[in-house]
């Protein structure tokens, strides 16, 4: 699939802001299941200096200073890129989970090492039991990791209600254990404490999902917006997309920005700024599909 995803995020503020300094995870990841074919990133008012670099998770950071006074902030970003189909091992012939995990913590190098950095906790995924005791329930003994991994990702929209403006970036997993709703971000930490806690590395991803499903197919919930994920490392294979919000193994509908620990890591837009006073944020995104040949 070819698609072309316009992201505006627009900051208004109630007091003149005199200085800002941003960081921005808003450039897709370019790598072996999505190809990126073109970026735009424009800021209003602006800025006196943009710099990119790649971060120790890969992903593409720009940074942005914006000097002038201003009551407006604008990040206007488009990309098109191409999304392949996944690679998927059969689920039933990964290596059981004990396996994976064991693998994991004894010497590991390459790959295999960089992995192991996503079994501990993080600011956003804290280690609770209650989220253990939710993975186990899928985590029988012996049970083929992806297996058991698939199963969780489906049980999570069962047992929690996706309500949107029930949480905010700073809920605590445990508020969502509680209440036993949220959205992406939440159920995307919420399953990251669970897998982590039995010595499985995963991570979090940030991304995209295409707005308007192919005929026949059903919209998924995250649509029109930013969305977030998980991958699983899969020992002999790799990481493996698992979308806990809508119970599905993601594929060409998902588009991939950048991955982390948590939230935290890839904020698509975080900084600091001088005065601004009370400040309020609209943020639109919009994914369409292109066919080759169009205009």
């Amino acid at each position: 699939m070819l698609y072309k995803v316009h992201h505006r995020t627009c900051y208004g503020y109630s007091e003149p802001v005199m200085l800002s300094h941003n960081l921005a995870h808003l450039r897709p990841v370019s790598d072996e299941r999505q190809k990126l074919r073109s970026f735009s990133l424009v800021i209003r008012p602006d800025p006196r200096g943009i710099s990119g670099h790649i971060d120790s998770f890969g992903n593409h950071v720009h940074f942005v200073q914006v000097q002038e006074g201003h009551r407006e902030f604008v990040v206007d970003c488009e990309s098109e890129l191409e999304v392949l189909p996944p690679r998927w091992p059969d689920a039933a012939t990964t290596p059981p989970w004990e396996a994976v995990a064991r693998g994991i913590g004894h010497r590991p190098s390459g790959q295999v090492a960089i992995a192991a950095g996503f079994r501990h906790p993080s600011p956003f995924v804290p280690f609770l039991e209650p989220c253990r005791d939710l993975a186990l329930a899928s985590f029988l003994p012996d049970r083929p990791v992806l297996e058991a991994a698939l199963d969780l990702t489906r049980r999570i929209p069962r047992e929690f209600q996706y309500s949107p403006h029930s949480t905010s970036v700073a809920t605590p997993v445990a508020e969502v254990l509680r209440t036993r709703r949220g959205v992406c971000q939440d159920f995307a930490h919420l399953m990251l404490s669970g897998l982590r806690q039995l010595g499985l590395p995963a991570r979090y991803v940030s991304g995209y999902l295409e707005t308007a499903p192919p005929p026949g197919k059903a919209r998924l919930v995250g649509a029109d917006a930013s969305h977030a994920w998980v991958q699983l490392w899969v020992s002999g294979f790799g990481w493996v997309d698992l979308d806990p919000t809508n119970g599905v193994a993601p594929r060409e509908r998902h588009i991939r920005l950048a991955v982390g620990r948590d939230f935290g890591d890839v904020s698509p837009l975080k900084g600091l700024l001088l005065g601004g006073g009370t400040q309020a944020v609209q943020v639109a995104v919009d994914v369409e599909p292109v066919v080759e040949g169009d205009e």
